[in-house]
């Protein structure tokens, strides 16, 4: 039993490590955390309901949690095809399109919520 939970804590520390290489090596990982601070600070001061912070908080998971599997497609296809291939240029497109649909979803979701509170 000691080690499932030794073998799970490790796991959990490779987990903190891919977070921080997520935001040390991602400049678009910065950049939407910049935007999950922002749009949080005027959720706060709007004072938006528990619901919004839910829609919220479940835009910041899915935005940023793509641009991690992102990354990932995009080391593993670096190392799969070091010299440029079309097939890995398409897997590194469609994967950074993926990122690009949840981070304009997550703006009209923050439209929706902002819109009223701001006339």
């Amino acid at each position: 039993m000691v080690g499932y939970f030794a073998k799970r804590l490790k796991a959990f520390g490779h987990a903190l490590n891919g977070i921080g290489l997520l935001f040390k090596d991602g400049a678009h990982a910065r950049i939407h955390l910049l935007a999950v601070f922002v749009v949080s600070l005027l959720a706060y001061k709007l004072d938006v309901s528990s619901a919004d912070w839910i829609h919220l908080i479940l835009c910041y998971a899915l935005v940023i949690g793509l641009e991690a599997l992102n990354s990932a497609i995009e080391y593993v296809v670096d190392l799969a095809s070091p010299e440029y291939h079309e097939l890995a240029k398409k897997a590194k497109d469609v994967a950074a399109a993926a990122v690009l649909i949840a981070a304009i979803g997550s703006v009209i979701i923050a439209a929706l919520i902002f819109s009223p509170l701001l006339n």
